[in-house]
């Protein structure tokens, strides 16, 4: 029995997105990739076709669709093979903390935008001395007036170049708990005192408009602070979790992929007479990545279940994101050497999804710290 229940409508969606993407996005990956960024017309074709921002409510502009809508488009998105149109960051972990903590105001003037695609959204966490660890941010939040004066500096953001709308973690110095001291603010592109540095390259996720962000005595409304001074922390924690379960999802997602597109080069490369499948060793390696694969959908399919009836998962989705993350990785890895030396080609699209997927055992908290808070809940 199917642990999540897809109906009808989550059918003809998917089938729906699946020839957008074929239509609209695959073709142009190879540009992309190449430019090291995605034009906002795509972003902006995503959103005319209802694929972002699914869940937003109906009276700023979104569906108001189940959770489900937005597995769909994660797990299509992968199928695309680049990470460039970030559609699942957008979606699933910066859009949330809008439409949860923003004022009604806010969320009229921003949502909309955020749901057709003409307002692009990054969450701005990591700086250059602290990755993992929040506490320790040093960009600085202080009030003067009406207004917060920001300073500081930001890393690894990802739709860093593209985005409208960020989402920023900052601290008040004054405020000697880390933990109390942080809050998240709204900042628009074009503020002055907020620049954008340069796309930084990377080893993977070419298309991706990873980007430093810089903020330099920059001045925003008081009212763009997000719910009560000091609770960023908290609101950190709890968005932490959807962020990890999108990251696992797409890893099997990821791992489904490589081996469809493995099982077929097998089917169709031949060695010493026969095909690559008609070999013990090939069906071997097939067999155990594909046992492992299902374990994680099935693993994966139950998180999502319990998150749609609102149950706490930390633990198990921290589990979750650095087993499947790893699994992935394995399964790139032994996809690679299946392909043999063509898979070290860029014309073949194992090369791309073995050189994109090792990120995902770093981002949204590195694996070790996904372990160390297991640990901690299960009272280690």
């Amino acid at each position: 029995m199917d642990i999540l229940k897809y109906t009808e409508e989550h059918r003809i969606f998917r089938d729906s997105l699946r020839r957008f993407l074929a239509r609209e996005i695959t073709p142009h990956v190879e540009e992309w990739e190449e430019a090291g960024i995605v034009p906002r017309q795509a972003w902006k074709k995503m959103g005319e076709q209802g694929f972002l921002a699914m869940h937003v409510p109906e009276q700023y502009g979104g569906l108001g669709a189940d959770y489900l809508y937005s597995v769909i488009v994660n797990e299509e998105m992968i199928r695309t093979n680049h990470s460039g149109l970030a559609a699942g960051l957008h979606t699933d972990v910066v859009v949330p903390y809008i439409a949860a903590f923003a004022s009604e105001e806010q969320k009229r003037r921003y949502l909309p935008g955020c749901v057709s695609g003409d307002v692009i959204t990054a969450i701005a966490m990591t700086e250059p001395n602290t990755g993992s660890d929040l506490a320790a941010m040093k960009t600085t939040a202080v009030e003067s007036g009406d207004e917060i004066v920001l300073n500081g500096q930001k890393t690894f953001i990802s739709n860093g170049i593209n985005c409208d709308l960020l989402v920023l973690a900052a601290r008040d110095p004054a405020t000697e708990n880390p933990h109390a001291s942080v809050d998240l603010f709204l900042v628009e592109a074009g503020t002055p005192g907020f620049e954008k540095g340069k796309r930084i390259k990377k080893v993977g996720w070419h298309s991706q408009d990873t980007a430093e962000l810089y903020f330099s005595d920059c001045r925003i409304p008081k009212a763009n602070r997000m719910g009560q001074k000091g609770s960023g922390f908290l609101k950190l924690m709890q968005q932490l979790q959807p962020e990890r379960l999108v990251c696992a999802i797409g890893a099997v997602a990821a791992a489904e992929y490589m081996l469809e597109i493995t099982i077929q080069y097998c089917k169709e490369r031949t060695a010493f007479g026969r095909p690559l499948a008609k070999f013990q060793n090939t069906q071997f390696e097939i067999v155990e990545m594909a046992t492992e694969i299902r374990l994680g959908r099935t693993f994966i399919d139950k998180l999502i279940a319990d998150h749609m009836e609102g149950k706490e998962i930390i633990v198990d989705v921290s589990m979750a994101k650095y087993w499947t993350t790893e699994m992935a990785s394995r399964v790139a890895d032994r996809c690679m050497q299946l392909f043999g030396g063509y898979g070290y080609c860029e014309e073949y699209p194992i090369a791309r999804a073995w050189r994109d997927i090792r990120v995902t055992r770093i981002f949204a908290g590195t694996n070790e710290i996904m372990k160390t808070i297991a640990a901690r809940f299960m009272g280690l």
